[in-house]
């Protein structure tokens, strides 16, 4: 799991702010499909933003946190019922962190 430091999560929030989400967590939770969308959704942009449903029956923190050790990313920002997710490409990485 990626640790970021501030001013990098600053940089992803920013860079994250006109993104729609991907995936949405309802009240299935956080299912083995969701959690491969997700990862495939990151492989594809990197940053990406998961809403979670009212239905949901998950801590945001803990869908965050569950959703980025599932994928390997790393938790950029918890805004509200949205977590905006980062995980930087293997081998042709496109948002350099500062």
């Amino acid at each position: 799991q990626t640790i970021l430091t501030g001013k990098q999560r600053r940089h992803l929030r920013a860079l994250g702010h006109a993104l729609r989400p991907v995936a949405q967590v309802g009240k299935d939770g956080l299912s083995e499909a969701l959690v491969a969308a997700v990862e495939q959704a990151l492989l594809d942009h990197e940053l990406i933003k998961v809403k979670l449903l009212d239905t949901c029956a998950l801590d945001r923190h803990e869908a965050a946190d569950a959703l980025a050790a599932g994928t390997g990313g790393a938790v950029a920002q918890v805004l509200g019922l949205t977590i905006l997710l980062y995980r930087a490409h293997p081998e042709r990485p496109t948002i350099t962190l500062p």
